[in-house]
């Protein structure tokens, strides 16, 4: 009887410590344009502050949809600011969105190609299919058709286009020849991972309208981890972060 107590006792308190654990770590939400730059923005987070964080990653809108369907993320990076406004005026963040970099939308292909070409190079017969990722869901997608749609092209490329999910799937399909050229992040091209994997380009500026990336507190976080919330979405303007964001390829506001 005694045994069977402690062991309860034990499993009592194992359970209400890994509570207690789960309860202190942040949950991200990540646009996956900012996946890679975020690992080392969680591990500077995390040694200076002692806050675990733990991250998931999507597509702009994909995340901004499962907010609304009341997933448990306590901050929100995004990869517009369009969308965390569209949450805070729904009640969803607890903090008005800030801006804490914008985006550089760039081209690149693992091929033989002459990408100093720029989007003149997307009228290469060779060329059949141009990844971007979805304009419905992901900024750098609409950045992209505003860039087509700049150049003239279009309705020219229109046949070849390929949409991805997320920066991250549209990577994805140039990385695996599905496509035969993509526009991505420049964050994710001059990222250590994709050293030594292909030839980019950055896409004029003045071909798009501003990525403006702004970071939310989301109203999950109310309560208990709501300082905590706000240390992290805080953390993205210290010098610490924004050396890194610059790292990235980002320009900072």
């Amino acid at each position: 009887m005694v045994k069977t107590l402690r062991r309860l006792v034990a499993v009592t308190l194992l359970l209400f410590c890994s509570a207690m654990t789960h309860a202190e770590t942040l949950t991200i939400a990540v646009a996956a344009n900012v996946r890679y730059a975020y690992d080392e923005l969680a591990a500077g987070f995390n040694k200076e502050t002692g806050i675990a964080v733990q991250s998931v990653s999507g597509s702009t809108g994909k995340i901004a949809s499962q907010v609304k369907n009341g997933a448990p993320y306590d901050v929100f990076i995004s990869a517009d600011s369009e969308t965390p406004e569209a949450l805070f005026k729904a009640g969803l963040a607890e903090t008005k969105p800030r801006v804490y970099a914008y985006g550089v939308l760039v081209l690149w292909t693992k091929k033989d190609f002459d990408s100093g070409l720029g989007l003149r190079l997307l009228n290469d017969g060779k060329i059949q299919k141009i990844a971007i990722a979805n304009p419905k869901l992901a900024p750098y997608g609409r950045a992209a058709m505003q860039a087509l749609a700049s150049a003239k092209l279009d309705a020219a490329v229109e046949s070849k286009l390929v949409y991805g999910e997320s920066i991250s799937q549209t990577t994805q399909f140039v990385d695996s020849g599905a496509a035969d050229i993509g526009f991505i992040a420049k964050s994710v091209v001059i990222a250590p991972v994709m050293a030594g994997k292909g030839k980019w380009v950055e896409v004029p500026k003045g071909s798009y309208e501003p990525i403006a990336q702004a970071v939310v507190v989301l109203k999950h976080s109310a309560g208990p981890q709501s300082a905590n919330a706000r240390r992290f979405a805080d953390y993205l303007f210290t010098p610490e972060a924004r050396a890194i964001l610059a790292k990235y390829g980002y320009v900072l506001p």
